[in-house]
């Protein structure tokens, strides 16, 4: 492969590779996330403290919600996580948050055979649940959120777009967290987040991997494809070069 060749498979190849990275992006999946939460290993609470070894990797344990003071919402929903963002809309595809709310309540996960204590304080996001999305424009959200709307964009903001995404989990949910497992300083079972936080389901896995997949998930296919060839033709071109370079 001749260095203008090799120069030119590069260029292909950088562009497949940024395409399919920004496709990826736009579609909002959450494909790192999907990764890890699939592929764990799925436990119950009581399999979990019944294990002699502790497990070396994050596992997904499943169990209900006790919870002794949930937030109670006006509609009369008891709740352990609610998640709130408020937006509005900047253009070109972006959002800019006028309101992140986030309120928590630590629980126990358990079912008939023990429990566990979490803190979903200390969740990754987004929570894997449905979330509950209105959509609007500023003039329809409340005094508060109409004014820091307008201090966001420096103008009246009421034909703007708006919208306010909600995620909750209920005390009735069953849950599936990943975690990680590890002894405490007493010789407990606890249950620790990984690296960016407990990953938080109401649903089944393969609800749950959809849902990550977000609302374009016939694109991320054709874009990992593009981002595998990129990548392949950057590398075929990085070597050819050098090794033109050498033969010279």
């Amino acid at each position: 492969m001749s260095l203008l060749v090799a120069a030119l498979a590069a260029g292909v190849g950088t562009l497949l590779l940024l395409g399919g990275t920004l496709t990826i992006r736009a579609t909002g999946a959450q494909l790192g996330l999907g990764r890890r939460f699939a592929g764990a290993r799925e436990l119950s609470v009581g399999e979990l403290l019944d294990l002699g070894e502790i497990p070396s990797r994050p596992v997904r344990v499943v169990g209900r919600i006790r919870a002794g003071d949930p937030l109670q919402l006006p509609e009369g929903e008891r709740l352990v996580v609610f998640h709130r963002d408020v937006e509005i809309h900047a253009g070109r595809g972006r959002w800019r948050t006028v309101e992140r709310l986030r309120e928590t309540r630590s629980f126990d996960l358990w079912d008939h055979d023990g429990s566990l204590p979490l803190d979903p304080a200390r969740a990754a996001e987004p929570l894997v649940v449905i979330p509950e999305i209105w959509r609007g424009t500023v003039n329809e959200l409340d005094v508060t959120h109409r004014r820091a709307a307008e201090r966001l964009v420096s103008a009246a903001a009421d034909g703007i777009a708006a919208r306010a995404i909600t995620r909750t989990v209920n005390i009735v949910d069953r849950l599936r967290v990943l975690a990680i497992v590890r002894r405490s300083a007493a010789g407990a079972l606890e249950l620790a987040p990984p690296p960016g936080g407990y990953v938080i389901s109401n649903l089944e896995v393969d609800e749950a991997i959809r849902l990550l997949g977000g609302p374009r998930r016939d694109l991320i296919g054709p874009a990992l494809v593009a981002s595998f060839l990129g990548a392949g033709l950057l590398v075929a071109a990085l070597g050819a070069a050098i090794g033109g370079l050498l033969a010279h």
